[in-house]
This record gives C-alpha cells, sequence and structure tokens, in this order.
C-alpha cells in the first residue's frame, strides 16, 4: 500500500474564546488507513476531526488534504491554496455525524443524489445508479424510497454513510458515528465501518467502541488535554498503555462497557 499522506496537520491550535480546545496537534494520515480517536470527553476529538474538512476555523497551523493546504493561519510559509483546490479537496472528504443529518423532507434516494447532483454536478441518471450501489453496499437497497423518519437510527445512519460514499471520496471522517444509537443497533454501523477498512478507504473514526478500535484500526489515537498523547498500533495500545491517563481511561470504558 502507497505511503502517501492523506491528511496532514502541523501544530493546530484551536480556542473558543478563552477556552483552547487543540493546542499544538501535529498528525499525518497515511492512504488506506483506519484511525480510530479515543479519549474522554472534552478532549479535542470531534473539533479535530471539524477543523479538518473547514467546520471549524483553526487559530494557528495548517492543514493539507491531498498536498492541498485548505486551513492556514500564522503560516507564512505555508499560505492556503486557491479556493478552487480547497473546495476540490474538500470534495473528496466525506463527514458522517453522530446525528446522521439527513434531509427529513427527502427519501433516501433523494438525500444520495442531492450533493452529487447539485455539487459535483453529475447527471441525475448517473447519480442514481452511484446511489443504488451505495445503498446496497450498505445493505438498503430496499430503502430507496424510504423516508428518513421510517428507518431505524441504524438505518439512518448507515444512508449517512453511504450518502458520503455516493460523492467518491478519498477520506471519511466519521465523528463518535454511533453514539446516537441504541445499542442492539451499533454492530450494523460498525460493519458497514469495517467493509470499508477492508477496502482501505482512509477513514479517521472518532469513537468510543473500544473493541471496534482494537479490531480494525491501523493506529489508536489517545487525545487528553487538547493533544495527541499517544499514537500506537492497537495491539501496542490496548496491551500496554504506556500513560497512566490511557490506563485510567481504557479501565473506566472497560468497567462500563464490560
Amino acid at each position: 500500500m502507497s505511503q502517501e499522506v492523506m491528511i496532514k496537520l502541523v501544530d493546530i491550535d484551536k480556542s473558543y474564546g478563552e477556552v483552547q480546545v487543540l493546542k499544538g496537534v501535529n498528525l499525518e494520515v497515511m492512504r488506506g488507513q483506519t484511525i480510530s480517536i479515543i479519549g474522554p470527553s472534552g478532549s479535542g476529538k470531534s473539533t479535530l476531526l471539524r477543523c479538518i474538512n473547514k467546520l471549524e476555523a483553526i487559530n494557528s497551523g495548517y492543514i493539507e488534504i491531498e498536498g492541498i493546504t485548505v486551513a492556514s493561519a500564522n503560516c507564512p510559509d505555508h499560505p492556503m491554496a486557491s479556493a478552487a483546490q480547497v473546495k476540490s479537496a474538500l470534495g473528496k472528504t466525506g463527514m458522517v455525524f453522530q446525528s446522521f443529518n439527513l434531509f427529513p423532507h427527502m427519501t433516501v434516494m433523494q438525500n444520495l443524489i442531492e450533493a452529487p447532483v447539485h455539487v459535483k454536478k453529475i447527471p441525475k441518471a448517473q447519480a442514481i445508479e452511484i446511489a443504488k450501489e451505495k445503498l446496497a453496499e450498505v445493505g438498503l437497497s430496499d430503502k430507496a424510497d424510504a423516508y428518513p423518519s421510517k428507518l431505524s437510527g441504524g438505518q439512518k445512519q448507515r444512508v449517512a454513510i453511504a450518502r458520503a460514499l455516493a460523492m467518491s471520496p478519498d477520506v471519511i471522517l466519521f465523528d463518535e458515528p454511533t453514539s446516537a444509537l441504541d445499542p442492539e443497533l451499533i454492530g450494523e454501523v460498525l460493519d458497514v465501518i469495517k467493509g470499508l477498512a477492508e477496502q482501505h478507504m482512509t477513514m479517521m473514526v472518532v469513537t468510543h467502541e473500544m473493541g471496534f478500535a482494537k479490531e480494525v484500526s491501523d493506529r489508536v489515537i489517545f487525545m487528553d488535554n487538547c493533544n495527541i498523547v499517544a499514537d500506537r498500533p492497537p495491539q501496542e495500545f490496548f496491551s500496554d498503555p504506556d500513560h497512566p491517563r490511557i490506563k485510567a481511561f481504557l479501565d473506566k470504558m472497560l468497567t462500563k462497557h464490560g
């Protein structure tokens, strides 16, 4: 597998007023890697993803997606790329939110073709074919004409994943994709993400599911106090937590879910 750098973050700071949420974060994500991001609430995990796809503005540092500088603050040596280049890079970066964010007044099919038709200007007939393929991939071919209100939480999240895939992304960011789901529905969503990992889709997954992080990730990143405390292969991370904060977190998580 190519060791091409897909996402690069350099010295990222992010504050909301007086509250710092990211402090000097550095990270490289390689093509085809699945990276699980774990850590206590408020450690900056979701903010990190939101900065990558520019839902949040950074205060300093720079972010590259496939070599394109999409965000830069207080970095004169790394100016932002052109608006067209930034738009193109962000267009290859899918995002799946914990709250699904489906359009309630649209059918599943309409939700899937909306962005390909209006953002990528793909002909509608072609967008429908792509959407059918992606719905089949997440096991929901029979729900194309359903409205979101008729779907379970797990089905809604699988539709949200299919919608991200319909844009043919190079990278998908998952922000706690199972945290809004009932326990019995979590597995069906994680199975879809596991399938994408097997296809070597580049993914960053903020998750509380330790079993998933252990089984599917190439790397596990632990965040605490606004920064990355550990970045290790899952076998090492879980069998030999080398930081007291990580050990305390894992003990708590395993007790809660055990």
